[in-house]
């Protein structure tokens, strides 16, 4: 490429550089915005986790060519490119537009290079220049995935610039040039379509420009040929030659294309393209006049949109419509020129040809003549064919400033035109500064366009704006009454709003237009995919009541039935069946879904789920790590799988169920959970530092996070920091006040370390408030009676707990020792017992360890609910549940420690004994 530009001086590039510069600067500080979301934010095949042959087995928003909603637009180098900005810098926008903004350069730089085959230096550098400042190219320069306009264009200029040298001395064949183009036209199809037309252009090139061939005198060989009066000159034998390898090229590059989307076009509704669904002469006539209306954004970009489907132009249904005059006009200028370079000899129809042909080649893919394409009007495609423009425009200029008399006027045109489409560029970089803006913008040249309403509803909607959102989702169904995804916004706006009756209405009135089956024709074929989600989020909606729940299974069974391929309906209908406690129905559903795409990781994350529920956590653990191999960074499966390790009771698995969870905190590092889980990992392996770290860590994330609070106390209690463990306690109860082993904790801390026993006694009382029949609330309240020294208060609890334990000996045997304390005071008629704080309390110890908390964040399942239409693709939203629960099961290394604290109560019990028989 370097050496291709070998004829454009330092200071030219250095110009272009400047002038871009100056242009797009500000194209720097523009997010993500329209297709950039689908492509880049919601593009898996970005992510390094992503195998590479991914790129090439998927479209370019990252779906299954093989998939019917796929939009079949091939482009895995351009992609390639996003993925290493996504290497290097993730998803900083700022990297995104600067490598775009390069791209730019370079091709404004190679399009010089090319202008100055057919142009004069000055006229040239005129056409580089208008062509880097002129405003129809923000969208593919500030628009993120205008990038595969920009690499194509590269490698489409670099293709015929190789192309240019195969002529050699003599007219002889350099084949070295023509295979680097073949080569560079599959590199510029690898990175948009349009690519491929470059051998066209070198066709064309080959017989009128290198050959100078006019054609009339075409015509007058092969009248000569036929009658038999002359043979084909060997110089004709030999462009037929090159032309015969280039379109034998260009036909095996275009089988393989039609291989990769396995002969299917994509599926586009008639909103996107009204007129490719409209009968004759409707059709004929609206995409004839689609082209005047392209040629006029090349001639005054003063009103640029960034969607022009659906009604933004009205289509041309009579002939008597006044449009036709443009169409008219349009064809007659268009062919006035072909017939002028086609006919005369001479450097200016050779230039005017070359012109054309960057004009109108490249844009075929995008003009409806051989297939529909999905939107009416698109100005990045415009990208290539303003090169042609540009070229025209600066050789027309050369014609006026040769003219004495029109020279200064056409500086003056030409410095204004420049200065003006400049200004235009960098004020229109700004309406690409974020979603809302760019849509505003929108709205402004084009009311008539339902999914302009549609997108600044999602902009406010994804700013949680709901009821301005609400506004223009309404407005949108006012434009385009028949519009199913704009009903479907709005019912998902009231949704969030918690209006679910207005929401069911509005689903049930999208619901109402969508097509009605046709017995032996195939439905998916005749409705966007995106619009079944209307089932789904119709059935998200009422099963939220526990009546409706067969209802809306029946839903998601008919989604299916229409598609028996829809994923996300088996997904859906197997979240239901397992809240419908059918969980052998909802691993058929997965399982279903699982043979339509095995490489999801959400599917067998969702299929673990369903086997904890059926009590088989092995299975379970099988599927977590088959989603992790799939997507080593899958939040819920590090997290989860790691809480199944944790419960399992296997020691073995608690260092891979570590190391999930320091992963689960580098990808989630704000979510307390994971560190509280750390945590009780620690605790589990006697680690108490790290277990205290890892606590305190979750509190300071979530101050109120009820079983940290708790297991930290409980953590200080166990290793002798008892006194540590009152202001946590404390912090427990001002947000639990109710939190019974809290206040077990606390009260017996308070009488076996402070002495405080009105406090301790406050402690048990509210515990007995709160649960009348806690043995061990009510336990240590009679504990309390003994130290207050009112035995026959204590008695009486002794009996009352009794009562409710009967089983529990040291119950019984505290009784006995209260009762023979009353019989030697009765007899020796003493009115006092002399107060011994070691003997006086006796507080279960043993029954602390059973206070261990464990708080797990189990997650049922993941599905996509209210998909977003028009221009969204489907998220996966997760719902997550948490219960506080104790540890079920003991090690046995913590029985062996809660024997030692049964011995240390008995010799405690000993100790009341000795000190009652002294008396």
């Amino acid at each position: 490429l370097l050496e291709k530009m070998a004829d454009v001086s330092l200071k030219e590039a250095a110009l272009i550089v400047g002038v871009v510069a100056a242009c797009y600067w500000n194209s720097l500080f523009c997010g993500f915005v329209f297709d950039d979301v689908s492509a880049i934010l919601d593009n898996k095949d970005l992510h390094p986790s992503t195998p590479l042959k991914n790129l090439f087995q998927n479209d370019f928003w990252g779906t299954p060519m093989s998939e019917e909603r796929s939009h079949k637009s091939y482009r895995p180098l351009t992609v390639l490119t996003f993925r290493l900005n996504y290497l290097f810098s993730e998803l900083n926008a700022v990297s995104y537009h600067f490598l775009n903004l390069v791209f730019h350069v370079v091709v404004c730089i190679v399009f010089l290079k090319v202008c100055k085959l057919f142009l004069d230096n000055r006229s040239s550098i005129v056409a580089s220049l208008l062509f880097a400042v002129h405003p129809i190219h923000t969208e593919a320069v500030t628009g993120v995935v205008g990038r595969a306009e920009l690499l194509s264009s590269i490698f489409f200029l670099a293709a015929f610039l190789s192309y240019t040298k195969s002529k050699g001395p003599d007219n002889t064949i350099v084949w070295t040039p023509i295979a680097v183009t073949v080569f560079l036209v599959a590199v510029a199809t690898l990175c948009k379509e349009q690519g491929i037309t470059v051998v066209g252009i070198c066709c064309v090139y080959e017989v009128f420009i290198a050959q100078g061939y006019t054609l009339p005198a075409l015509l007058d060989t092969a009248v000569q040929i036929l009658r038999g009066k002359g043979s084909i000159p060997f110089s004709m034998l030999q462009t037929l030659l090159k032309l015969i390898v280039l379109m034998f090229s260009t036909l095996l590059l275009v089988v393989v294309r039609v291989q990769i989307i396995q002969s299917q076009l994509p599926v586009f509704t008639r909103f996107d393209n009204p007129a490719a669904v409209s009968p004759s002469p409707a059709r004929q006539l609206t995409f004839n006049y689609l082209l005047p209306v392209n040629a006029w954004l090349l001639l005054n970009p003063s009103e640029l949109c960034c969607d022009w489907t659906m009604g933004t132009i009205p289509l041309v249904e009579s002939l008597l419509d006044v449009r036709n005059v443009a169409t008219l006009t349009f064809f007659c200028f268009l062919g006035s020129l072909m017939v002028f370079s086609l006919r005369y000899p001479g450097d200016s129809s050779k230039t005017v040809l070359m012109a054309l042909c960057l004009i109108v080649l490249p844009f075929i893919p995008a003009s409806n003549l051989f297939f529909p394409v999905g939107f009416v009007v698109a100005e990045r495609v415009l990208y290539v064919p303003s090169m042609g423009f540009c070229i025209l425009v600066a050789h027309g200029w050369k014609k006026l400033s040769t003219k004495s008399v029109l020279r200064k006027i056409s500086w003056v045109c030409l410095a204004a035109v420049l200065f003006t489409h400049a200004l235009k560029t960098l004020h229109r970089n700004w309406d690409w500064e974020s979603e809302y803006t760019l849509f505003m913008s929108a709205l402004k040249v084009n009311k008539n366009n339902a999914k302009l309403w549609n997108n600044v509803g999602h902009a406010l909607e994804n700013e949680k704006n709901f009821e301005r959102a609400l506004q223009f989702f309404i407005q949108a169904t006012q434009v385009q009454p028949d519009d199913i995804g704009a009903h479907m916004n709005v019912g998902r706006t009231y949704k969030n709003l918690n209006k679910t009756k207005e929401a069911e209405e509005s689903y049930m009135i999208a619901k109402s237009l969508m097509p009605q089956i046709i017995p032996g024709k195939k439905y998916a074929a005749r409705v966007a995919p995106n619009h079944l989600n209307v089932y789904i989020n119709l059935a998200n909606l009422i099963r939220a009541n526990e009546s409706r729940l067969e209802e809306a299974d029946q839903l998601y069974r008919q989604a299916i039935s229409m598609r028996p391929d829809f994923k996300q309906a088996y997904i859906s209908r197997g979240e239901l069946l397992l809240k419908m406690n059918k969980p052998l129905k909802a691993k058929e559903a997965y399982l279903r879904a699982l043979e339509l795409d095995r490489t999801n990781a959400d599917l067998w994350y969702n299929l673990a789920i369903v086997y904890i529920e059926l009590k088989d956590p092995t299975e379970a653990l099988k599927n977590f790590n088959r989603a992790l191999e799939l997507n080593p960074t899958h939040k819920l499966a590090l997290f989860n799988s790691a809480l199944l390790m944790q419960e399992s009771g296997d020691a073995r698995l608690r260092p891979e169920a570590k190391q999930r969870l320091l992963h689960y905190v580098k990808e989630e590092p704000q979510d307390s959970n994971g560190y509280f889980n750390l945590g009780m990992l620690a605790m589990d392996d006697k680690k108490d530092m790290e277990a205290e770290a890892w606590m305190k860590k979750a509190i300071r994330l979530q101050p109120n996070f009820r079983s940290a609070l708790f297991n930290l106390a409980l953590l200080y209690s166990q290793t002798g920091k008892e006194l540590m463990a009152l202001p946590v306690l404390e912090d427990l109860l001002r947000y639990y006040p109710d939190h019974t082993k809290g206040l077990i904790l606390k009260g017996d801390i308070l009488m076996n370390q402070k002495k405080d026993i009105v406090g301790a006694k406050m402690c048990f009382e509210k515990i007995l408030e709160l649960d009348p029949n806690n043995v061990q609330g009510k336990h240590n309240l009679c504990v309390v009676y003994f130290e207050e020294r009112d035995l026959i208060k204590a008695e009486k609890c002794l009996v009352e707990t009794l009562a409710l334990a009967p089983h529990e000996e040291y119950i019984q045997r505290h009784l006995n020792i209260v009762r023979s304390k009353i019989a030697s005071l009765s007899a020796m008629e003493q009115s006092s017992l002399p107060s011994d704080g070691n003997a006086a309390t006796e507080v279960k110890k043993s029954s602390f360890q059973n206070l261990k908390e464990a708080k797990s964040e189990k997650t049922t399942t993941q599905s996509t609910a209210d998909n977003k239409s028009e221009r969204s693709k489907n998220k996966k939203p997760t719902e997550k549940s948490s219960v506080d629960k104790e540890t079920p099961k003991k090690s046995t290394k913590e029985i062996k420690d809660i024997e030692k604290k049964r011995v240390a109560a008995l010799k405690r019990l000993e100790e009341i004994e000795r000190i009652l028989n002294g008396e």
